[in-house]
């Protein structure tokens, strides 16, 4: 099944995002979301954003601390770099730790952004974000993230725009301290494999690749460039693919797919 596209506008969106996401109608789009048959949703939630200014720093809780608070579920995520702009970081945890009553201090002072840890991207770059990591991504970015299906976010500093933030629940289950996590790197070094308690993701170029991909499992994949056909159908950067058993993929030029499960 091909996922439906859900556009979603954000003020650090962008106006020209490619064509093959559908038409914007002048919209600043910051996120396009897939979404399957709501009666059996996939269970992760996958993304694809596009950034023209900074996101917030922000933070998102782990299951326990969301279901304390009502939620069905935490949130820990993947980012994979499409495409970075020269200059483009992500800020990922701070640079050094902080207890709470300094990452409040820093809040709201706005000293949190020259706290934070921002690392030049490039792509191919892949982080695992788990629940607790303070973290923003930077302008001129193009990626895909992989989630637990929550859209539970706290915002602990927003450079200033009008929106809310939550400081007291964010720096509850906020870990601000310098991010550590092995689960990262560049797919030109090494390839991208996560295998966590939430998910699995894997980015494949060749059949080859596929051996860790199960075959009885049900899958997302999600087209990132290159030739790629599923099952003799074309599978093209923007669409999202949900199977209940590994479909027969073809590779050809340039190839890359994200397979999550």
């Amino acid at each position: 099944m091909k996922l439906k596209k859900h556009m979603v506008e954000k003020p650090w969106g962008r106006t020209d995002i490619p064509a093959a996401f559908g038409e914007m109608g002048g919209r600043r789009i910051g996120e396009v979301w897939f979404e399957g048959d709501p009666s059996a949703p996939f269970p992760l939630l996958i993304k694809w954003l596009f950034t023209s200014e900074k996101l917030s720093i922000q933070v998102h809780p782990n299951d326990a601390q969301a279901q304390a608070r009502g939620q069905a579920s935490g949130k820990e995520e993947c980012w994979f770099i499409v495409h970075a702009e020269p200059g483009a970081v992500l800020g990922i945890g701070t640079v050094r730790p902080l207890n709470g009553a300094e990452l409040r201090a820093a809040s709201e002072s706005g000293e949190i952004e020259q706290l934070m840890d921002w690392k030049p991207v490039k792509a191919g770059d892949f982080f695992y974000i788990p629940a607790g990591t303070v973290h923003a991504i930077g302008a001129g970015i193009t990626l895909i993230e992989v989630q637990q299906f929550a859209d539970i976010t706290y915002r602990l500093y927003d450079y200033g725009r009008p929106r809310a933030l939550h400081l007291d629940d964010g720096i509850d289950v906020s870990r601000a301290e310098p991010y550590a996590d092995a689960r990262s790197g560049n797919v030109g070094a090494g390839p991208l494999i996560i295998d966590s308690e939430f998910f699995h993701l894997r980015h494949v170029t060749g059949a080859d690749q596929l051996a860790g991909v199960p075959t009885d499992r049900e899958l997302a994949l999600i087209p990132v460039g290159g030739e790629v056909s599923v099952d003799d159908e074309a599978a093209l950067a923007g669409d999202c693919f949900v199977f209940s058993t590994r479909p027969q993929i073809t590779f050809g030029e340039g190839a890359q797919l994200l397979i999550a499960w």
